[in-house]
């Protein structure tokens, strides 16, 4: 329930601390926050910092940048993570009565009404290691609550609870699964992300493509859409239902790629086994057709390079104009590479445990997007750039990179190469993953491969040239109190009063690292995953996917045959999604002042290769200097008494 003094307290405090936060950090970017001792302070005032044309400012980029390293995790809402930065649009930026879903409703396990709200947890409730919560398409809609085409963001824990119990009295374990869903962490389980949102740049209004779970995010990540240009050519393809496990346009579940699965006789990729036994048994999804990155990295070599499709008919034939288009262009081809743990045999040492056929044990194949498409998987050319995580850090440490630069993403898995153990022995056998996903993830864990990743690009030859994005690919079903814009809805439903987001659904983290990038700096520009794509397109000087002729006449298309605009990929013509370029410094582009040096973006390896720290007690908050906004404010921490991080893995004894 609602406490007194947490009313109090915030009436009393809002009124002026929310002013003095919002104008600190990331609401003047004009405002010197004193970058720290590494970096050669300069004053950025509107007088002397240069005013650059978007044009010039994409020539800049593409004079310095050359390597894009896209670090992608998984399953956070930007609340959950950095509700409570400061200066960032956050829990508390608001009165709660302004906050949309801030007090949402609950049953006890008498059946009984009550409201919960936001509360934080940290290492005292091991909030490294939680329980999954729903992120299902259908669930991620309901918690949206979306009425008159405005979500309300009030539904997060009554549609988990619901999930468990139906429309009888909520179990316990129901009850704290609804609970989980309003938990929100900070610096105190994961100082090292916060310390690079502190350092550099932290986006704050970027949703996920797909109202969806990891897979859809996973072919935003490079297709800027998950499938509705196949849905529009192919209606029926269209995914029927609530999108549950099956195949289906465009994707919004988790079923696993067809290429690798036991229907694929060439077996070219892998999948982890467990998918076909006891995960997703033997559901697949549709082979994907439409374009995305891979196809236009490859530049003016696409048209020699799609000759070695192996069966080009069911590959290709949704990409003839844009293969053509493409290959026009004449350029040299811009490098690619997908490296994801398990993919290969990984130089684990025997902390990557095999599977019953030997391999792949810690790989996660519905997390691998260009997997899906046959174009890749089934071009011995292009399958080539798929590889283990472990191939990361050697092509990186050993300067194996292609010289002439390309765009590299990497995700972790169910298992982590490098050994760690959560701190809490209760999960030692179940959280050892490290991409951040509850419920086999170690949050710890998984921020230390970003810190390995980033280290080890920040000590190689690639960082006086390079960008490094750390992304979330959903929001795992956790509560986020900004809604999201309707664009697309459920094909079987559009246009009816209860009709289903696709997309955008809720906000999840973005964290921008760059030798060139703005310092203590919030950017509040809309965006999406789709962003990610968009940035490419741009740095790299490729044909915006929207652009190409295969999605232009789909769009048209879609608006004829469904109604509604905008039915394609939105890495262009679609309004409301930033290219994250304001998150460089112009100053440091034009060479008015100095590029950020290593040891900046630098995390001492003692601490990264200890994650969960045990040097010298906890490190969280007080040694990174940043106090939380829950913190400032006084604000009590109402976690409820029944509160129980792992309702399934470990639930309350009766």
């Amino acid at each position: 329930m609602q406490s007194k003094s947490f009313y109090c307290i915030c009436a009393a405090f809002f009124s002026i601390a929310i002013l003095s936060l919002q104008a600190s950090a990331g609401q003047n970017p004009k405002i010197d926050t004193s970058p720290g001792p590494d970096v050669q302070p300069y004053e950025i005032s509107a007088a002397n910092e240069p005013h650059l044309s978007h044009a010039q400012l994409l020539t800049l980029l593409r004079k310095h940048i050359k390597y894009v390293f896209v670090l992608y995790q998984e399953n956070r809402s930007f609340d959950s993570y950095f509700g409570t930065f400061p200066g960032a649009n956050g829990l508390f930026s608001q009165p709660p009565k302004q906050t949309p879903g801030f007090y949402q409703p609950l049953l006890n396990v008498d059946a009984s009404a009550t409201t919960i709200h936001p509360f934080r947890i940290g290492p005292a409730q091991f909030a490294a290691d939680t329980d999954d919560v729903d992120h299902s398409h259908a669930i991620i809609a309901s918690k949206m609550h979306v009425l008159d085409g405005t979500a309300r963001m009030d539904r997060y824990a009554l549609s988990e609870e619901r999930k468990y119990s139906g429309d009888g009295f909520p179990t316990l374990k129901a009850k704290q699964f609804g609970e989980l869903t309003m938990a929100y962490e900070d610096c105190d389980t994961v100082p090292f992300l916060w310390r690079y949102a502190d350092r550099f740049v932290l986006m704050d209004n970027i949703f996920q493509l797909i109202t969806g779970p990891s897979t859809p995010g996973n072919l935003d990540i490079i297709a800027a859409q998950t499938g509705v240009t196949q849905w529009v050519e192919h209606p029926e393809q269209g995914y029927s239902g609530d999108g549950g496990n099956g195949p289906g346009e465009p994707v919004v579940n988790d079923a696993d790629p067809y290429w690798g699965s036991p229907f694929d006789q060439h077996k070219h990729v892998p999948v982890n086994p467990y998918d076909f036994t006891r995960y997703h048994h033997s559901a697949v999804q549709y082979n994907q057709t439409y374009a995305s990155l891979p196809l236009t990295l490859a530049r003016g070599s696409l048209g020699r390079i799609a000759k070695e499709d192996e069966m080009p008919g069911y590959d290709l034939d949704d990409v003839r104009d844009d293969i053509k288009a493409i290959t026009a262009s004449g350029l040299a081809p811009v490098a690619w590479r997908w490296y994801e743990e398990g993919y290969d045999q990984e130089p684990s040492g025997g902390a990557d445990p095999t599977d019953a056929e030997g391999l792949h044990a810690s790989y996660i194949t519905h997390h691998n997007g260009p997997q899906y498409f046959g174009y890749v998987s089934n071009n011995p050319k292009m399958r080539k750039n798929l590889r283990g995580l472990g191939d990361f850090f050697h092509d990186v440490a050993h300067g194996a990179l292609p010289a002439s630069g390309g765009v590299f993403y990497v995700k972790g898995g169910y298992r982590n190469i490098a050994g760690l153990k959560p701190v809490d022995p209760n999960g030692g056998a179940i959280f050892l993953g490290d991409d951040d996903h509850p419920g086999y993830s170690d949050s710890m864990i998984s921020e230390a491969l970003v810190a390995r990743s980033v280290n080890t690009i920040v000590n190689s030859r690639y960082w006086d040239q390079s960008v490094i994005i750390i992304a979330w690919d959903d929001s795992e079903g956790d509560y986020d109190h900004v809604p999201p814009t309707v664009r697309i809805q459920q094909p079987n439903l559009s246009g009816a009063a209860s009709a289903v987001p696709i997309s955008d659904g809720p906000r999840v983290p973005l964290i921008l690292i760059s030798p060139y990038a703005r310092v203590h700096y919030i950017d509040h520009s809309h965006g999406s995953h789709a962003s990610v794509v968009k940035f490419v397109d741009e740095v790299m000087g490729l044909t915006p996917l929207a652009r190409l002729p295969d999605e232009l006449k789909a769009r048209k298309l879609g608006e004829k045959r469904y109604g509604q605009k905008g039915l394609g990929p939105e890495d262009a013509l679609t309004p409301g999604v930033t290219d994250l370029t304001g998150a460089f410094d112009p100053a440091r582009l034009a060479g008015k002042a100095a590029p950020l040096p290593p040891s900046y973006a630098m995390i001492p390896w003692k601490l990264v290769d200890t994650q969960p720290s045990k040097l010298s007690g906890h490190f969280g908050c007080k040694q990174i200097g940043i106090v939380p906004v829950d913190y400032q404010l006084g604000i009590p921490n109402d976690i409820p008494a029944d509160f129980n991080p792992r309702p399934k893995t470990q639930p309350t004894p009766d």
